[in-house]
């Protein structure tokens, strides 16, 4: 089945309403450094395309319950740097466009500009993530992804088709994209919906972010050696979590502005991950 459950984490802390995914590819070329997909699909950093993708899908949509909304995607990124050539996930949402099947759609590509004749009249919403607007710091963190202000002209864009828009400030992360939070939240004031989340750690992503960002990691490991450890996952002591996501919602809610937070046990309305925006 290409089509799957969401569940992923099966974490305590998750709120999502029922939802299915599908991801286009297996693996994501942005090769995020604080990625977590790398705990369980192999060379995860490598795209590869899914074997009879189309006459497996069409099977599935055949069938699908048309009530819930397939998000794409939360393990590989549906815009690689590949479907610039491939299109594959142009053929994808054409054939959710007949099925009429409504979708989530989650990026850090600005390709999707490439889809919006299709994407306005699909019943979806588009958001991007931006992890920071400081264009340096995205391209240590993000070193394959297309710039911030790429992105953010794109949806600017989708929003001028009359696609219901939404994003994604993740992860924030202490002493390094939280100084950037206000540029960042000022520079997504079009959008209706604002999800955020603070930098999550698992053990591969740890070292990592130890190779690239060793001083600042000086600073982090004491505080997550000091939090949580959450169905794998090292948090952000509580008090501390809290307090970042205390601040980015009176932030976000005070330019009019909806707010999610995503497996932190906190506050989200009226959903954590934007899918109130999909029409009906």
């Amino acid at each position: 089945m290409y089509i799957r459950a969401f569940d992923p984490w099966k974490s305590k802390l998750c709120t999502c309403p029922f939802k299915y995914t599908l991801n286009i590819y297996t693996g994501c070329d942005h090769a995020c450094v604080y990625c977590y997909i790398t705990s369980y699909i192999p060379k995860a950093f490598k795209v590869r395309i899914k074997e009879n993708l189309f006459i497996y899908l069409e099977r599935e949509l055949r069938s699908f319950d048309k009530r819930f909304i397939i998000a794409l995607s939360y393990s590989s990124d549906p815009y690689p740097t590949i479907d610039k050539e491939l299109e594959i996930t142009r053929k994808v949402l054409k054939l959710l466009q007949r099925y009429n099947v409504r979708c989530l759609i989650l990026t850090k590509s600005d390709l999707f500009e490439r889809d919006l004749d299709i994407l306005r009249d699909l019943k979806c919403a588009v958001g991007i993530t931006v992890t920071t607007i400081d264009k340096k710091k995205a391209k240590l963190l993000e070193p394959n992804a297309p710039s911030p202000s790429e992105r953010i002209k794109a949806l600017k864009e989708a929003k001028e088709e009359g696609i219901p828009i939404y994003a994604r400030i993740d992860p924030i992360i202490p002493f390094y994209t939280w100084k950037d939070f206000d540029k960042t939240l000022k520079t997504l004031n079009f959008v209706s919906h604002i999800t955020v989340s603070t930098l999550k750690l698992r053990p591969d992503s740890w070292k990592r972010m130890e190779a690239k960002f060793p001083t600042l990691m000086e600073r982090l490991s004491p505080l997550y050696k000091k939090g949580e450890k959450i169905a794998g996952y090292y948090y952000l002591p509580r008090e501390i979590r809290f307090k970042i996501l205390r601040e980015a919602q009176e932030k976000i809610e005070g330019m009019g502005i909806t707010f999610g937070s995503c497996r932190e046990g906190y506050y989200s309305y009226p959903s954590c991950d934007g899918s109130h925006l999909v029409p009906p």
